[in-house]
């Protein structure tokens, strides 16, 4: 068992997180209009968010910590429901023509936005195509310098035919398209706001969400209160959302978020940290017996892919610029092993090429088993086509990952392989990757947009970083070719079919060495309900509720 935080450290932290709930209380019963509002703690959902929000602004939406609070709070022309099929949101329906280059989306008449000042007397306006065509051309404005600005480059144009219509021109059929547009930067904002606020709309936001703000310190408190004017109804006709209150917390400390929820005090966690995962999970992925009878957890699915990369550019002497040497790492260590042991069975092991589990083009194709014996003849060939006796990599990664490392490192040294492994800090890890100074590196993948093409664009030429995603500097013409193909065929089967042909041309080059297909993990008390779980692992709180 993990040993725990000492008494006084946990308790100093605790006093500090019943100073923040009392805090909360006291903005709950503020007065407004000289009546208080009290709230029950059943209709307050409560979570911890280790890592600080950096903005409330959909257009810098990049990382799952603002992605999550920009969810609650704004709104698309689409959303994607827990299987990832694209449904309605502002846009009640849709048309797509001209061979899948035309978009015409047709506006609900019933989208207001949150009360503010701003709009005069009535404090609120109903949402129009023009505020989606300055909401998009926001992205696109330099001056603003969205890292969302590349959902729009396969667009020609876009514009508001008038104020329930607004029409999209790709300059080439882009299949994957209406999903790309259910990510929080393609959320709509009024202009009055924006423009009024600047920069800080980051901390002023005003969108059209279940949820609307109230209160920020930020690395201590996000408040959201329930929109009453929301959009949206259940099945049975009952408006959206039931929960009265969303409070956010920021304690850095996994183990003390971990403290908080056993008690309690948080009503979710999201994911799984070594410093406690033994205890609250058996090896084969069950919550242990103490659990059973307080918390829910939920598993599935998740579209992200973890993975050691080789810098494929660069100094020639480089040992991993060689198919032999990567074919080795792939073949000489446990996948199984490395899953049971440092992830409590949460996981899969990445047997199929790069795309995950999760996706239906997903390849049943099996690729790198564990084979030492292949490994060590891979490894001993290549000794003899260089003259050396010793061959030796590093590995760089960041600290989170240093366990799952370290066992591969233990298991290359086993078939030939001396084997380094480099901790640097997750901002130094990215920068590292991107500028091409890291020959082997820990890194993963998580879908922007539920479709393959996400993962493959990775490794097409024209994407080498800095300039594109394409960290490896992998370079084939065949694949390039398929590519190509695959983004302009609106027919998914044969869309499909290209992408498989994709990752099996990954799997025999190895420019990667898939690790693991990640899954989803939730753990909630016994008294949420209506909390779901989805392979993008985007939390949506609006129809949760507490008993």
């Amino acid at each position: 068992m993990t040993e725990l935080k000492s008494f006084p450290e946990f308790y100093l932290k605790r006093s500090v997180f019943v100073q923040l709930l009392l805090f909360v209380v006291l903005v709950f019963t503020s007065c407004s209009g000289g009546k208080k509002i009290k709230f029950k703690d059943e209709q307050v959902f409560r979570y911890n968010e280790h890592s600080n929000i950096t903005s409330l602004d959909p257009a810098f939406a990049r990382d799952q910590r603002n992605i999550w609070a920009t969810n609650q709070l704004f709104n698309g022309l689409v959303q994607l429901d827990d299987s990832l099929n694209v449904q309605p949101s502002v846009a009640k329906s849709w048309s797509i023509k001209n061979e899948g280059k035309s978009y015409s989306f047709i506006l609900r008449n019933d989208v207001f936005f949150h009360q503010h000042e701003l709009f005069g007397e009535e404090k609120t306006r109903k949402v129009t195509a023009f505020d989606f065509e300055y909401s998009f051309s926001r992205l696109l404005d330099e001056k603003v310098a969205s890292p969302g600005g590349w959902v729009l480059q396969n667009v020609e144009y876009f514009k508001a035919e008038n104020d329930s219509v607004f029409s999209i021109q790709l300059k080439q059929p882009f299949p994957p398209f209406l999903g790309l547009l259910s990510m929080k930067y393609c959320s709509v904002v009024p202009k009055e706001v924006v423009e009024y606020f600047g920069k800080d709309f980051r901390s002023n936001p005003v969108g059209t969400g279940p949820f609307k703000f109230k209160l920020w310190v930020e690395n201590t408190k996000l408040v959201l209160r329930k929109n009453k004017n929301y959009f949206e109804k259940d099945d049975n006709g009952n408006r959206l959302p039931y929960l009265e209150a969303v409070a956010i917390t920021f304690l850095p400390d996994k183990q003390s978020e971990f403290l908080q929820f056993i008690q309690g005090n948080l009503d979710f966690m999201k994911s799984l940290d070594a410093s406690y995962k033994d205890e609250i999970l058996s090896t084969s992925g069950e919550l242990v017996e103490k659990y059973k009878d307080k918390v829910i957890m939920q598993k599935g699915s998740y579209l992200n892919t973890e993975y050691l990369g080789f810098f494929l550019g660069g100094n020639e002497n480089n040992p991993v610029k060689s198919k032999l040497i990567r074919q080795a790492i792939n073949y000489g260590f446990d996948r199984s092993k490395m899953i049971t042991f440092l992830r409590n069975n949460i996981g899969t092991p990445a047997i199929n090429g790069f795309v995950p589990k999760g996706l239906p083009s997903f390849n049943n194709q099996k690729g790198y088993t564990y084979q030492p014996e292949k490994a060590r003849s891979l490894v001993d060939e290549y000794k003899k086509t260089v003259n050396k006796s010793e061959v030796g990599i590093t590995i760089t990664t960041n600290s989170s990952y240093l366990d799952l490392c370290e066992f591969i490192q233990r298991e290359l040294q086993n078939i030939g392989l001396k084997v380094n492994v480099d901790v640097i800090p997750p901002s130094t890890l990215r920068q590292g990757k991107a500028n091409g100074k890291l020959p082997v590196f820990r890194a993963s993948w998580i879908a922007d947009y539920p479709d393959a093409e996400n993962y493959l664009s990775l490794f097409y030429s024209k994407n080498f970083t800095p300039n594109g995603p394409n960290y490896t500097h992998f370079s084939d013409l065949l694949f390039d070719n398929l590519y190509e193909r695959s983004i302009k065929e609106v027919d998914n089967s044969i869309r499909y079919k290209l992408y498989q042909k994709m990752d099996s041309i990954l799997i025999n080059k190895a420019p990667i060495i898939p690790l693991y297909y990640d899954e989803v993990i939730r753990f909630s008390q016994k008294n949420v309900k209506g909390l779901g779980i989805n392979p993008i692992d985007m939390l949506d709180l609006k129809r949760v509720f507490k008993e």
